[in-house]
């Protein structure tokens, strides 16, 4: 086999390398920023050109190569590339061919250009790594224009009762989308400290986002009285929001899609935005492959492998410690600031 399923990680033995390991490694090759996929204490690490000022603000001073997209890299027995994801800026699927046999692993993706990240490309395989996240029919994504009359309309109405909005969403990717949407004409724009943080690496890199105001410890809020809060979904419901007085809650995720999922969490509103595939999206992806066998990862792996199945690929399950998409999490951004 052209890669492994170890305990560390999915190991690829002609090159002596791991991608997105979950223990540390020697070397290890990341898909991208997010941190159930680039975690610390690796010796060293090779990611995109575009992943590194991400990864660096998250990792501090790592031994971190890059690459360009489409560059192959010859690494010991095997060849190795990396290619447009569409999940977040810098996001990467990984090639790696040996002897004449291609497999490709997916990391994260999703198949809508969203104008952020670098839009997914099909990479021909023989085999095909694939998050499953939300792999049910049941989930499939609104269009964005939609989503941002929604959500702006949710604001406009927030603001008019003398209420703040506050938004939960991923520091990396899903709250810089949520941003794109927002219509400043509204009122103002607040962002997180972690926020903040990841959209300064990302402004750096020449990443284009609406203007915003940073909120900080011991900061007068009242003057911001009907603002947009974004915020990391771990700081709903915490001290810090309290800060804000009478506020409206919304959370953007794929999970919103489940009404239930949305009670649960006691948001007021939900917005079915994921940076992940849907249905639809992990099909076409998977069929746009030409691969013949498929092993999926992280969601619903058991009812998606008998699916693909049915469709007459070879499938199987692969064990791994990525978390797909939370409610749950901030992912490690934490929720102080």
């Amino acid at each position: 086999m052209v890669l492994e399923f170890r305990q560390a990680g999915i190991y690829c033995p002609a090159a002596d390398v791991y991608i997105d390991p979950w223990r540390p490694v020697a070397r290890a090759l990341i898909t991208h920023g997010h941190s159930d996929h680039a975690r610390p204490g690796h010796g060293r690490y090779l990611a995109t050109h575009s992943a590194a000022p991400v990864l660096r603000h998250r990792l501090g001073e790592i031994a971190l190569q890059t690459a360009r997209y489409g560059e192959v890299l010859r690494i010991g027995d095997a060849e190795i590339s990396f290619h447009p994801a569409g999940h977040v800026p810098g996001s990467a699927q990984i090639r790696v061919a040996v002897g004449g046999e291609v497999w490709v692993v997916s990391g994260d993706y999703k198949t809508v250009d969203d104008g952020l990240s670098e839009a997914f490309e099909p990479v021909p395989c023989h085999c095909f790594i694939s998050e499953c996240t939300f792999g049910l029919p049941i989930y499939y994504w609104p269009d964005a224009a939609d989503l941002a009359a929604q959500i702006n309309g949710w604001w406009a109405q927030t603001r008019a009762k003398g209420q703040t909005a506050v938004i939960g969403a991923y520091a990396l990717g899903k709250a810089q989308r949520v941003l794109r949407m927002l219509d400043p004409a509204i009122g103002p724009i607040l962002t997180h400290g972690a926020i903040t943080a990841t959209n300064d690496v990302l402004r750096a890199q020449g990443i284009a986002l609406p203007a915003t105001v940073a909120v900080t410890p011991g900061m007068d809020l009242k003057p911001y009285r009907g603002a947009m809060v974004v915020a990391p979904p771990a700081a709903l419901g915490s001290a810090w929001m309290r800060r804000f007085g009478p506020v409206s809650t919304g959370i953007a995720s794929g999970w919103m899609q489940l009404r239930g999922v949305r009670r649960r969490r006691g948001a007021d509103r939900g917005f079915v935005i994921s940076d992940h595939a849907d249905w639809a999206g992990l099909n076409a992806a998977i069929a746009a492959t030409g691969a013949e066998r498929v092993f999926v990862t992280h969601g619903y792996t058991a009812p998606f492998a008998r699916w693909l199945e049915e469709r007459g690929y070879q499938s199987g399950i692969v064990q791994t410690a990525f978390d797909g998409e939370s409610l749950d999490t901030s992912d490690g951004a934490g929720v102080a600031a």
